[in-house]
């Protein structure tokens, strides 16, 4: 039997090194709530993401750690380096989702799928997705 990191090659390997998924979705979601209103709490992002407040300030703590976002007591704001990096994701769901509508898929699904797959493609599959919505845009 062939080890795990054989089956799939580097590809298996880059999977294992991205970025937390979990972090990235709460990055993600902030970021679109502060574009939505001037003050993010804790109940927001854990309705958005269907959790608990457990486990959005269990995240907050991890994201706080590592430098991508600061908390007040009420209130999460993104630091420059958490909404550079809440940006490249969103951009990533964006363009996965663009790209898989223009190749027919329903606006919904489009969108459940860009959520999980923003996370594992390469680079080089996303820049390939990119130029071609950017080329491809009506």
């Amino acid at each position: 039997m062939l080890p795990l990191d054989n089956i799939c090659g580097k590809v298996y390997n880059y999977v294992i090194m991205k970025h937390n998924q979990s972090s990235e979705d709460y990055l993600e979601c902030i970021l679109l709530l502060s574009k939505e209103s001037k003050f993010v709490h804790r109940v927001d992002v854990a309705r958005r993401i269907g959790v608990s407040q457990p486990a959005v300030q269990k995240a907050i703590k991890i994201l706080t750690a590592s430098g991508y976002v600061e908390c007040d007591g009420m209130h999460i704001y993104l630091t420059a380096k958490g909404e550079s990096y809440a940006a490249e994701i969103y951009d990533r769901h964006c363009t996965v989702r663009d790209f898989l509508a223009m190749h027919g898929v329903e606006p919904a699904v489009a969108d459940a799928d860009a959520c999980e797959m923003e996370h594992v493609i390469s680079d080089k599959t996303f820049e390939m997705m990119k130029h071609y919505v950017k080329n491809n845009k009506s």
